[in-house]
């Protein structure tokens, strides 16, 4: 490989997709205890945590830190090796910016290497397909330069839409005010959200239950996506397998070629989305 890769706790993979790729833990706060979120998604109890938030748990992520990048990337710098790595968006979290710290810092003390740091501007499956293809370009000996332009040029072509089954917990983030939540309750609204072109999330449509929910996602896809001979095609979930493996029937009606992941979504982020979130990550024409 000509360059290391690093993604962190929320890029969501399963051990299947790790090959190549070396992830940073992530600390979660549960009821003011701390749990370190190694990002080992299939050995991690999901449904029990998506249960914890049901029933009112208060759940806190914190950001990585720039001590935390600089002790992972410099042995690498030291023995020669040049470090790529895919962040959480920008827009929902100041990682990215502690990644940037470290690697301008490290590029003083090392200024024979290289350090890119990817705003992938999205979380989960968003961050973790730029990762997977950033260590297939590694194990195709592709220059870090060369690497990191592709990775940077494939972001705004990472589509990354979502619905969410309980609107409270996006009204805790922030992300809708406290009317909406209530009326779209009230109304079995379901929003569609996706990672704009900054990264923040935003809604783009609003459905009227959970069936239909479901079905826009996948019209999304058949919108949205690349004409490609075969892409992975990633779902996440926050504890609703069978919706997940709908939406997944639903997408290989569309393209019966495609090999799709499915999930459990990884609990950094699925506390600001809570139980019930559905989500589907692809390459697009555009978002």
């Amino acid at each position: 490989m000509t360059f290391a890769v690093f993604a962190d706790g929320t890029a969501n993979l399963p051990s299947s997709l790790l090959d190549g790729i070396r992830l940073l833990p992530c600390e979660i706060t549960a009821d003011g205890h701390p749990v370190v979120y190694n990002g080992d998604i299939e050995s991690f109890d999901t449904h029990a945590y998506y249960d914890r938030l049901r029933k009112g748990a208060d759940i806190k992520t914190s950001l990585l830190n720039t001590a935390l990048f600089t002790a992972a990337f410099e042995p690498l710098l030291k023995e020669g090796t040049d470090v790529v790595y895919i962040a959480m968006s920008a827009g929902i979290s100041g990682t990215y910016n502690a990644a940037v710290l470290a690697s301008q810092q490290l590029t003083e003390e090392y200024p024979e290497r290289f350090v890119h740091i990817v705003d992938s501007q999205g979380c989960g499956f968003g961050s973790g397909m730029l990762a997977v293809k950033a260590a297939q370009l590694s194990r195709e000996n592709i220059p870090v330069r060369e690497a990191a332009k592709q990775l940077d040029d494939m972001v705004p072509h990472c589509c990354q839409y979502f619905t969410v089954d309980d609107l409270n917990f996006l009204k805790r983030t922030g992300r809708v005010s406290g009317a909406t939540a209530m009326i779209g309750t009230a109304l079995n609204i379901k929003p569609i959200l996706y990672g704009d072109s900054t990264g923040h999330i935003v809604s783009c449509a609003k459905c009227h239950g959970r069936k239909k929910s479901i079905q826009h996602l996948a019209e999304m896809y058949r919108e949205k996506r690349m004409d490609l001979p075969s892409q992975n095609i990633y779902i996440s979930h926050g504890d609703c397998p069978e919706d997940a493996e709908k939406l997944k029937s639903l997408i290989l009606e569309i393209t019966p070629e495609s090999n799709v992941i499915v999930c459990p979504h990884e609990p950094f982020s699925g506390a600001h989305v809570g139980p019930g979130m559905l989500g589907l990550f692809f390459l697009g024409r555009e978002r």
